[in-house]
């Protein structure tokens, strides 16, 4: 029998199919629930039932891409596994690639189909366990088991403690990846309006043409496209806190419009005329110094005073060292979950590396190097595994632009068309590392200079594996 305990939900209109497939998971210790169709078997999901939904493609009203669609709005973690004939790979695989998990072909292996509903089971307990870690990171485990126990953080603490129960708009300044969001996390979880919502924006990753209908919402009519009233984010925190991260990259237009809702309680939805009442705590953080921008006039100097009731500075990773190893080893507790791994900690070397190592990405990055740490080590995570470049190891930027442009950069022989098709990634690199130095770091205004939009630049930024440190 099968270590391993779940409810399948097989969706089949054959039932002599489906009654084979539950006399076989229920031999194997599994509980098999029948459903004759889509419509059904999207009441099973919705009752809370399935641990995997086994579903076939073609099925009379509702098919089985349809009932994956709508299973996957109620129950996000649920993996859905798709039957379909030999005929119908081409369909199947089309359905992966839209969120299936995996699909069978008929006719059946019953090893084939044991493996695959079980490997489901177990992916879906996994991203549930990790659900259940990020819910207790963000809403049980206190600050300072999440930045650790240096002095620098007791600081923090303190501040976040002291302005907590206020109704004082608060600022967080902090580097990239320095955990501004968790800081106000705290503030929120700690306050009177702790059983409200929390609002986080990322107002780096709004569109400028989007930002106002993001914020304040907009009625039916608003424009092309606006086919229902929607309800922005600051409506959405009603009562609650409104955390608007990267404050720097709000357009001037949406800093009067917010200006004039911290003044009045009030906004107006964009084509709207009716004033709608709001009470938020406002928090805002930067990585930038907000005091300079109001000075370029690129930031409005009212709305900074309106924001800045009360500070509070996360010093960068680089400056609490003593929190490296508590933060590592916490990151390397939650991959090991994630990853079904059981490695036991950090060789000396490693640790020594990851202190003397400036952590650019601050608290963001160490949790990505431990992750990946995790992925490739076997039982101890080395110094080799963290993969961290050594102090001056970087390429100045002057090499590397010698070496874009110089017929002598090692080309050979190749024609024109090679040379330029070699060098167009290298050239595109170079060319957003620049913009986003000229920006300081903000990919926004960085996607603004380089005239593309911000997904775009976001996703070179991930491929070529970007990071802006200030060197």
């Amino acid at each position: 029998m099968s270590a391993v305990q779940g409810r399948i939900l097989i969706a089949d209109d054959d039932c002599e199919i489906a009654q084979l497939l539950g006399h076989l998971f229920h031999r194997e210790g599994l509980t098999p629930l029948l459903a004759k169709d889509g419509a059904e078997a999207v009441q099973m999901v919705h009752g809370g039932d399935p641990d995997v939904l086994l579903a076939d493609l073609r099925m009379p009203g509702m098919d089985g891409m349809e009932l994956m669609r709508q299973a996957r709005d109620l129950d996000p973690e649920l993996p859905v596994i798709l039957v379909t004939g030999y005929a119908e790979v081409q369909g199947a695989v089309r359905a992966i690639r839209a969120g299936a998990h995996d699909y069978l072909a008929k006719p059946f292996d019953n090893r084939e189909v044991l493996r695959v509903v079980l490997r489901a089971l177990n992916e879906r307990r996994l991203r549930l366990e990790l659900k259940r870690l990020a819910d207790h990171v963000h809403n049980v485990l206190s600050p300072r088991e999440t930045f650790g126990p240096s002095a620098a953080v007791g600081k923090v603490i303190a501040a976040i403690e002291q302005v907590a129960q206020s109704n004082l708009s608060v600022l967080i300044i902090g580097e990239t990846g320095a955990g501004k969001e968790v800081v106000a996390r705290a503030i929120h979880h700690a306050s009177g309006r702790a059983r409200h919502p929390f609002g986080p924006v990322d107002c780096g990753a709004v569109p400028e043409t989007l930002f106002e209908g993001e914020l304040f919402g907009h009625e039916r009519g608003a424009f092309t496209g606006a086919d229902q009233q929607a309800v922005g984010k600051i409506e959405a925190a009603h009562t609650g806190t409104l955390f608007l991260d990267e404050i720097s990259n709000m357009p001037s237009a949406a800093q009067a419009k917010l200006l004039r809702v911290l003044q009045e309680k009030t906004l107006y939805r964009l084509g709207g005329t009716k004033p709608v009442h709001v009470d938020v705590r406002m928090v805002t953080a930067s990585g930038t110094d907000l005091e300079a921008l109001c000075e370029r006039g690129s930031f409005r100097s009212d709305l900074y005073f309106r924001l800045n009731e009360f500070t509070i500075s996360i010093p960068p990773l680089r400056e609490r060292r003593e929190d490296i190893p508590y933060l590592a080893k916490r990151f390397v507790d939650i991959a090991n979950i994630e990853l079904s791994k059981s490695i036991k900690g950090f060789s000396p070397s490693a640790i020594e590396a990851m202190l003397a190592y400036r952590w650019p990405g601050n608290v963001r990055q160490l949790r990505s190097v431990a992750r990946r740490a995790v992925l490739i080590a076997e039982d101890i995570i080395t110094e080799e595994h963290l993969g961290l470049r050594p102090k001056g190891h970087k390429v100045p930027m002057e090499d590397e632009v010698a070496c874009a442009t110089t017929p002598g950069g090692g080309w050979g022989d190749r024609s024109l068309r090679e040379i330029v098709r070699g060098n167009t990634v290298h050239v595109e690199r170079l060319a957003i590392v620049l913009a986003l130095r000229k920006a300081g770091g903000n990919k926004a205004k960085a996607a603004r200079l380089l005239q593309v939009d911000y997904k775009t630049l976001h996703s070179k930024v991930k491929e070529y594996g970007i990071q802006i440190d200030g060197e």
